[in-house]
């Protein structure tokens, strides 16, 4: 199992607090009236993390939160060694740990780029892009998509080549593809196998998929996402580091995500 480090800084703050909190409304009393003003070391380390734990559990939990790109499955809008950041309040505040919707801020739109509890193991945070809301009805054959019948326009933008970590998909057709307003790139290989299909979206569920689309482990192989499984929208991405393209790509900073 992943270390959960959400549920890791909720304890950690909470633990930073009553320590602090306690000492200073009872025992600090008591050690000033003996003569006694030396501070324990636990209730010293509690006082300087507490402010620390608390502004990061804050800018986390309920405004960004920052991850790496781990794969190709994303290419080529996101590249292996990006490192994004997540608005995470564009679909709702939730509560830290337990994800417990408090406040509906808005929904998904088809295009969004999001990350995502994985419904088999939510443990494990992915990230793809929302071609699916909830009612669609989609169909993918021959490599093309289909949303309650109509045919998602593709354009050819030649051979990808790709750099670094990413130099495997170089070969591939990259194509321009509408998903109603928002345009987007996605990578195919001609002649690889993938599941192909028609799938309908229950309510509450989004049906996600990478760009890489003959490379991405996503909804058409274990279904839909759950409305309380979303993080967050990806909106930037703040630093590229691929150690076999020569360390941080420059140009990729500040790169907003579409």
């Amino acid at each position: 199992m992943d270390f959960d480090f959400e549920t890791f800084l909720v304890t950690a703050t909470f633990a930073t607090a009553i320590i602090w909190g306690l000492y200073v409304l009872k025992v600090k009393k008591e050690k000033r009236a003996a003569g006694d003003a030396e501070e324990p070391l636990i209730v010293e380390y509690a006082r300087s993390f507490f402010p620390v734990l608390l502004f990061v559990l804050i800018l986390r939990s309920f405004l960004v939160e920052p991850f790496r790109i781990p794969s190709g499955s994303m290419m080529p809008t996101l590249l292996i060694g990006d490192f994004i950041l997540v608005n995470k309040f564009s679909y709702g505040i939730r509560l830290p740990a337990v994800h417990t919707k408090v406040v509906d801020l808005g929904q998904p739109e088809r295009g969004d780029i999001v990350v995502f509890r994985y419904p088999k193991d939510p443990t494990t945070d992915y990230i793809k892009r929302v071609v699916g809301l909830p009612g669609d009805h989609l169909a993918y054959y021959n490599k093309k998509l289909y949303i309650n019948n109509e045919l998602m326009e593709q354009t050819s933008l030649g051979i990808y080549s790709g750099q670094g970590k990413g130099d495997t998909m170089s070969g591939a057709a990259q194509w321009s593809e509408m998903l109603g307003d928002v345009e987007h790139n996605i990578l195919i290989r001609n002649g690889a196998q993938t599941v192909e299909g028609e799938f309908v979206i229950p309510a509450g569920q989004y049906f996600m998929m990478g760009d890489n689309r003959d490379n991405s482990n996503d909804s058409r192989y274990w279904g839909t996402v759950p409305e309380e499984n979303l993080v967050g929208k990806a909106f930037l991405i703040w630093m590229n580091f691929d150690s076999d393209n020569g360390g941080i790509d420059f140009g990729r900073l500040g790169t907003s995500i579409k």
